[in-house]
């Protein structure tokens, strides 16, 4: 095993953690470790991303679910446009995106770093949200009507996001659910697992037909997120997942800056 198999496998130990410790954003580096350490293809990662993701957000949400955290209701009315917006992407769009987007003078733009850059600005808007959310966590017994028409068009919106870039998105959804839902904050994020786990496994289908998958290192480099999910869950108990969250939100600034600049420099 060389060190940037190495170095792989401790990302995806770093993804659970963060998953784990905050409730999300773990997510958004999955990409960028199957890319910049592991080698894979920008394609080939968005799709093992979404298995990665997907498993790794279904344990949470189990976890969550046992502990009354779950809105099942919510979850069956936001995921299935959901479902429906990964699958078609994964199965139809991506393929048909052209290997060259666009040229001006000398510079093109290939799909690859086409993708990337994508990637990258939604690493930026996800990181300004992680900064500055000051959202207190508390429960409510709002039970006003919520908004099925948006939340319908917003799963489906997410699910497209989701099949474009690999990650789960729940820094969209979890505000959607708090504002459209009327959900306390710590069901949304046990919502938000759940719908994030079923949209992203059903996306990955949409690859299984597309793409040979490398089955070892995929299950390998998923089982050891697993664990950080574990470690993670328990390191909540003496970290506070609000500031961890914030410091991490310039992480993934900083790491959206420099991958924009890798791409197109």
């Amino acid at each position: 095993m060389d060190i940037y198999t190495l170095l792989g496998y401790f990302g995806a130990l770093i993804i659970g953690i963060t998953l784990g410790l905050v409730g999300g954003g773990g997510s958004i580096l999955t990409v960028p470790v199957l890319v910049y350490i592991l080698g894979a293809n920008p394609i080939t990662a968005t799709a093992y991303s979404l298995f990665v993701v997907g498993s790794t957000a279904l344990v949470g949400a189990a976890y969550n679910f046992r502990k009354g955290l779950v809105d099942l209701r919510t979850a069956i009315v936001f995921a299935v446009p959901a479902f429906i917006g990964v699958y078609v992407t994964r199965r139809f769009l991506i393929p048909a995106i052209p290997e060259i987007l666009f040229t001006v003078g000398n510079f093109a733009l290939g799909k690859d770093t086409g993708i990337m850059v994508f990637f990258a600005l939604i690493m930026l808007i996800a990181s300004v949200s992680m900064i500055r959310n000051e959202r207190e966590e508390k429960a409510t017994n709002d039970q006003q009507k919520f908004n099925y028409p948006l939340i319908i068009v917003e799963g489906l919106l997410i699910g497209v996001l989701t099949g474009i870039v690999g990650a789960g998105g729940g820094f969209i959804i979890i505000p959607a659910l708090v504002l459209l839902a009327k959900l306390p904050m710590k069901k949304a994020i046990g919502t938000s697992l759940l719908i994030i786990a079923f949209k992203s496994l059903i996306g990955f289908l949409g690859d299984v037909q597309n793409l040979d998958i490398e089955w070892p290192l995929l299950i390998s480099f998923t089982a050891i997120a697993i664990v950080g999910i574990f470690i993670g869950m328990y390191l909540t108990n003496f970290i506070k997942g609000k500031k961890l969250k914030k410091g991490f939100g310039w992480f993934v600034l900083l790491m959206g800056i420099y991958i924009l600049g890798k791409e197109l420099m």
